[in-house]
């Protein structure tokens, strides 16, 4: 793949995608003042409805005038506000096309970008949906599905769960593969991709992880920056920014990585605009057989070395 020109004369895109597990306005703000002070302008996802029903990921949502304030700030002040499902727990159809319609109410418009929440059974394509033939009996076999909460019915007609045609209409991008690689677009270079096996979902993205502080700062160190800019790549950042402060400030090592960061000539905008980038830059958005096979093999490699490594860390923190 060719390297990417990208907009402005800069050298490589760099965003987030904010999922909103446990976040409240309190230990949201710390970060995204940050963020909004060094010129990053990224994605913070959204519940749009309260909960009605016990879950076991909560979090704010816009069902909180406060909360749903500071949301609409955060868009005024050029972030994009993404969709996490329409709440913290399992949505049945009309509930899911109710809070839809909600999300326009609040901010104007359907939501560009998405990421489905762990704790809902009506997320489309996901488990071990998420992939096909061989890797798909591996990954069952392997159980990674154990941390799932699934069975997951949104793509599934008939289901009273049943939102495909609904995604496909009103939501334009939605998050699939996660790489441990800063630069998402090397190890997917085919995003934004509309899989024909998949077709309630209009276009797929990646992400590279950095699911919590230990992870960020791991993910965006100095020489991990250096490559992505050498690179000309983009990364397109998975996170939780809840816990990314501390008695109101952001954690130290967070900020000197993320101002070191914005010294460079990074394209730093909405998670949104840079899939609208790439895919002005591509004569076909369909992804191919051979395509979705070396996706799949390169996510469930990646997988399996992920759950190594956080194994090995697990067994360092108990026996040092």
């Amino acid at each position: 793949m060719s390297p990417i020109q990208w907009p402005e004369g800069k050298q490589f895109a760099f965003t987030v995608f904010d999922d909103t597990d446990f976040e409240t306005v309190l230990n949201a703000r710390p970060v995204y003042h940050l963020l909004r002070e060094l010129g990053f302008r990224t994605t913070k996802s959204v519940w749009p409805v309260a909960q009605k029903r016990p879950s076991l990921i909560p979090g704010a949502t816009c069902g909180e005038p406060e909360y749903s304030d500071f949301a609409l700030w955060l868009q005024k002040e050029g972030f994009e506000v993404g969709f996490h499902n329409v709440t913290s727990h399992t949505s049945l159809r009309e509930e899911t096309r109710a809070g839809l319609e909600i999300f326009r109410t609040i901010f104007g418009e359907y939501p560009t970008t998405m990421s489905f929440h762990a704790d809902c059974r009506e997320s489309i394509y996901w488990g071990d949906a998420r992939i096909s033939g061989l890797p798909r009996q591996i990954y069952r076999a392997l159980n990674f599905s154990r941390r799932q909460y699934g069975p997951f019915r949104g793509h599934v007609e008939g289901s009273e769960l049943f939102w495909g045609d609904l995604c496909l209409e009103k939501i334009k991008y939605v998050r699939n593969f996660v790489f441990r690689d800063i630069n998402t677009l090397k190890l997917c270079p085919e995003m934004p991709y509309h899989d024909p096996k998949r077709p309630y979902v209009r276009y797929w993205y990646a992400s590279s992880d950095a699911c919590d502080p230990r992870w960020f700062i791991r993910l965006l160190k100095e020489e991990n920056q250096d490559q992505l800019e050498e690179e000309s790549g983009a990364c397109i950042l998975y996170t939780h920014f809840y816990n990314f402060q501390e008695n109101g400030k952001v954690l130290p090592e967070v900020e000197r990585l993320l101002k070191r960061l914005s010294d460079k000539k990074g394209w730093f905008v909405p998670v949104g605009t840079v899939l609208d980038y790439l895919l002005t830059q591509k004569s076909d958005a369909i992804l191919k057989d051979s395509e979705r096979r070396r996706l799949e093999w390169s996510w469930l490699w990646d997988v399996c070395r992920a759950g190594v490594d956080h194994g090995i860390q697990r067994a360092k923190s108990r026996w040092g």
